[in-house]
């Protein structure tokens, strides 16, 4: 199976990385419900699929007057 670019996950490192957010504030947004989509993996690692990352990024937009 090939994985398409919206299906593809990344690292939490990798997404992190890509919207240059700390481990910490990951962590405080997860705790209040407002992190992006993700899936935890049975070894405890997280994984955010791209499509999930760029529609939280995109929901992050605050509309101009």
């Amino acid at each position: 199976m090939i994985a398409t670019s919206a299906s593809r996950t990344l690292t939490l490192a990798e997404a992190l990385a890509e919207i240059r957010m700390s481990r910490a504030a990951f962590y405080r947004l997860r705790a209040r419900g407002k992190a992006p989509r993700h899936l935890k993996l049975p070894n405890g690692q997280i994984r955010i699929r791209r499509a999930d990352l760029d529609a939280w990024f995109d929901g992050c937009e605050v509309p101009t007057c």
